[in-house]
């Protein structure tokens, strides 16, 4: 084919689908997931217990959350529409290197989070947010200052995957994006609403399954097309794409190279941006708080590492495929190339899926787009709920706030920051902010908050003037060094100067790493000597936990139940076991970190190694090996996990049969997460306060 016109113009692609096939997705589908869970609610708590008015349960699923479905719910929260489109499009910019450095700026954060996760259940067990650890060490201007911090980054987050998707499904169905980034959220909060955290868990399981499916279904599907027919094919496609249109910074020019100058700035940019994502999420510590303590460390690191596969491979073949294909007649933007804001907008994963597929990719990547967004959504949504019922509402206007109180707390800030979110997302849009511009800045604004919260949980030296100016000063720089390399780069200070990359990771490692410098510096001049005891002299819990940091409850003769003996009997989690814990999360934190960023790519870009066709043979399919692994994770791992016994249970009250939640034969400290929680009647327990 001859060569292809420049990417520049407007976009003149048709959708593949119509409008009503939008809607039916984002509101019909979204009405049945969110009546589901609903049923679904109401049938745990008629046969296991599971009472959803109780705060516990509602905010943290009474702590006994398996291994299994932490894993998926891992998994879930990293399945951001922004991973699946975001991965495509570095790859379509950057060549194979783009894809892997999405994905390795991904999985070490998670996985060091298990090490926060299991510290917290060690030190302070009954917390339900990480900004409560910071008020009682630190104080209310501590507790205020990582609120706004926290709330700016759920704000960016939730911003992020609303313009992906929104754009997507605009560009696939020619549904109005305002509806779309205002139609989303609806199902979330409807089901968030009623269901809480263990509501979000489920959904998770069942988003992240159709999601893997489809993407494993892509995996194959690229390679059965007539235009490709191998990975064979597809690497003489992607070198005929490098001679059309090298690459800038890439060795020789090709897509076929880890030696790429861009895609590494990319993944030090992405790497520091995520882990604030993760560190400044309170949903990733509500998480860990609703997990037992034997599924924090495994349900973290399993879910990290099976998380890898799907950026890396689903970027790797789909941008492949549109780099190969799209000098072909039934390519979308045929005959010119897709142009920056297209790209920028997530289009190159449904424009692929569209080229291989047809209407039936163009649907498929709706599908995965829509569950991928809803899914994340979800988990924003009850981490701003549980601030602003437990960090503002119980802390500053109603101390002794009981279920009750905190339930419609909650309630309110479901709706509140859904409404909220659809609001600001239609402000960027309108002022020409898109996928890529918040995909690149997060950081700056994600950043500075990072490590003076790991301080706080883990180095007893902070002070409580680091904790409080340490965060402020570095966004400061973030900022100032954000906005001035704008400026000298471009002259100016526009949304197009300050979504660059150069500007954008400068402002993010400085958003970083100066709280270090500050935090350090200020601590020095007067240290504290934290008592990690402290924490536990403070009542947080509405109700009893029990032996093994898991809620317990009363039956109806006031006795935990299980009797005195069981309670007597159960292995309670110690803590030299929490400390072991502990220490296997630190190993798995260096080794996966020193895996994925160092071992693996950094000798293959010193080298300026050009991949040959075996080469690249083995990776693709070692890639896609690794996504159909995640997958089975995904899917079957929570089954077997709890999964296959709680539907017993369920279905044996369903059909008026006594449920053995009694009987004590499975130890809470394997994870179950039903064993706490099935009673024959549940007795509220009154709250006691002492904050």
């Amino acid at each position: 084919m001859s060569n292809l016109l420049a990417r520049d113009g407007p976009s003149t692609v048709q959708p593949p689908l119509s409008q009503t096939v939008g809607y039916i997705v984002v509101v019909l589908i979204g009405a049945i997931i969110a009546l589901g869970m609903m049923l679904v609610t109401k049938v745990l708590k008629k046969t296991a217990g599971e009472d959803n008015k109780k705060t516990e349960m509602f905010m943290t699923a009474n702590r006994t959350i398996r291994t299994g479905l932490t894993a998926s719910a891992v998994i879930s929260s990293w399945l951001w529409s922004t991973a699946l489109l975001g991965s495509s499009f570095v790859g379509y910019d950057y060549g194979i290197a783009g894809p892997f450095w999405f994905a390795a700026g991904c999985s070490p954060m998670i996985v060091f989070f298990a090490l926060l996760g299991i510290s917290c259940k060690r030190k302070i067990p009954e917390a339900h947010t990480s900004l409560e650890v910071v008020r009682i060490r630190y104080g209310h201007v501590a507790h205020i200052v990582f609120m706004i911090l926290c709330l700016v980054n759920n704000i960016f987050a939730c911003a992020n995957m609303l313009l992906g998707a929104a754009a997507v499904i605009t560009a696939v169905t020619g549904m109005h994006i305002i509806a779309a980034t205002f139609l989303l959220p609806v199902g979330v909060t409807v089901y968030t609403f009623v269901g809480g955290i263990k509501a979000t868990f489920l959904t998770d399981y069942f988003h992240t399954a159709i999601i893997m499916i489809i993407a494993c279904y892509f995996s194959v599907k690229a390679f059965s097309t007539p235009q490709i027919g191998s990975v064979g094919e597809l690497f003489e496609l992607l070198q005929a794409a490098a001679t059309r249109h090298p690459v800038s910074g890439n060795q020789s020019g090709t897509y076929l190279t880890m030696t790429s100058k861009s895609a590494i700035l990319f993944g030090i940019l992405h790497t520091l941006g995520n882990f604030g994502l993760v560190i400044m999420d309170t949903s990733y510590f509500i998480k860990a708080f609703s997990a037992s303590p034997a599924a924090v460390v495994p349900g973290y690191t399993i879910g990290g590492i099976a998380y890898f596969a799907i950026p890396w491979a689903l970027g790797t073949v789909m941008s492949s495929v549109a780099l190969g294909l799209e000098n072909q007649p039934n390519f979308p933007t045929f005959p010119r190339r897709m142009t920056s804001t297209e790209v920028s907008n997530g289009l190159v994963l449904p424009y692929a899926a569209q080229t291989i597929a047809g209407k039936g990719g163009a649907a498929a990547v709706l599908l995965i787009t829509f569950m991928a967004c809803t899914s994340t959504l979800s988990a924003q949504v009850i981490a701003v709920s549980s601030i602003l019922s437990f960090d503002v509402y119980r802390e500053y206007f109603k101390k002794k706030a009981t279920d009750r109180d905190l339930i419609r707390a909650s309630h309110f800030g479901v709706i509140f920051f859904a409404a909220f979110s659809a609001g600001f997302s239609t402000m960027l849009h309108y002022v020409g902010i898109n996928l890529g511009w918040t995909l690149y800045m997060l950081g700056v604004v994600t950043c500075p908050g990072i490590f003076p919260m790991i301080f706080t949980i883990l180095w007893r030296r902070q002070s409580k003037a680091a904790a409080i100016l340490s965060p402020i000063l570095g966004l400061a720089t973030g900022l100032s060094v954000w906005l001035g390399t704008a400026s000298h780069f471009s002259g100016e200070v526009t949304v197009a100067s300050t979504g660059q990359v150069l500007p954008c990771l400068y402002g993010t490692v400085a958003s970083c790493m100066s709280p270090i410098i500050y935090s350090v510096v200020i601590t020095l001049v007067k240290p504290q000597n934290y008592d990690w005891n402290d924490f536990k002299k403070v009542k947080l819990s509405l109700e009893k936990l029990d032996s093994n940091l898991t809620t317990a409850h009363l039956n109806k003769n006031g006795r935990v139940d299980g009797g005195e003996e069981e309670d007597a009997g159960r292995a309670g989690f110690d803590q030299k076991e929490l400390k072991r814990w502990a220490r296997i999360a630190a190993i798995w934190s260096v080794a996966t970190f020193l895996g994925h960023w160092v071992i693996w790519p950094l000798p293959m870009y010193g080298s300026g190694y050009v991949f040959g066709k075996k080469f690249f043979i083995a990776w693709v399919v070692v890639a896609i090996i690794w996504l159909w692994l995640s997958m089975l994770v995904a899917i079957f791992y929570p089954i077997f996990d709890g999964g296959i016994q709680q539907m017993r249970d369920v279905y044996r009250g369903l059909r008026g049969q006594k449920v053995d939640g009694a009987r004590g034969d499975a130890s809470p400290s394997d994870g179950s997460i039903s064993d706490a929680t099935r009673t024959g009647e549940i007795q509220e327990n009154k709250p006691g306060l002492n904050d």
